[in-house]
């Protein structure tokens, strides 16, 4: 079981994804050009601040809106290591997985949480927080098999021993 602590930076309810990456900046070519313009909708400031290994919590519906790839692409880019909210949007939750972003429910966690704090994650079992542990539901084991992977691809081409 993977076990990892990061940083929290807290958001609310309907994070969709014209505030994850906004419509304007998908005229570039990369998603390391769009990175510096995540989340610049809410708050301009934060993807200059967030920090390889943190974590956002967020309220419900994070990743409403449209079916656009990029936003969770961008997510990854950033370095957050997963996404903690009390529910995701049903096309944002695939496209998440499929490129190997950590995507885990729960309803509490978020209404407990403040900025900055630090959260350890025991994937499929447990969030720890405040001396508090939540439970969690556990990815099925082809989804955990794409998020180690790297994502969909990088998963089936391991699995049909094309791994570079």
């Amino acid at each position: 079981m993977e076990k990892f602590t990061g940083r929290v930076w807290v958001m609310g309810d309907d994070i969709d994804t014209d505030i994850i990456m906004p419509t304007e900046y998908l005229v570039f070519k990369t998603i390391g050009e769009m990175k510096p313009y995540a989340f610049s909708p809410l708050r301009p400031e934060l993807a200059a601040q967030i920090q390889p290994g943190d974590i956002i919590v967020a309220g419900k519906n994070f990743g409403c809106g449209s079916s656009r790839e990029q936003a969770p692409e961008v997510v990854k880019a950033l370095g957050i290591k997963c996404v903690i909210a009390k529910s995701f949007a049903r096309i944002f939750f695939r496209n998440a997985i499929n490129n190997g972003l950590l995507l885990i429910e729960n309803a509490d966690l978020a209404d407990d949480m403040k900025e900055g704090d630090e959260i350890t994650v025991t994937v499929n079992e447990k969030i720890e927080y405040n001396g508090k542990d939540y439970p969690i539901v556990s990815l099925p084991d082809n989804l955990v098999e794409i998020i180690d992977a790297g994502g969909l691809v990088k998963a089936m081409r391991k699995r049909n021993g094309l791994e570079d």
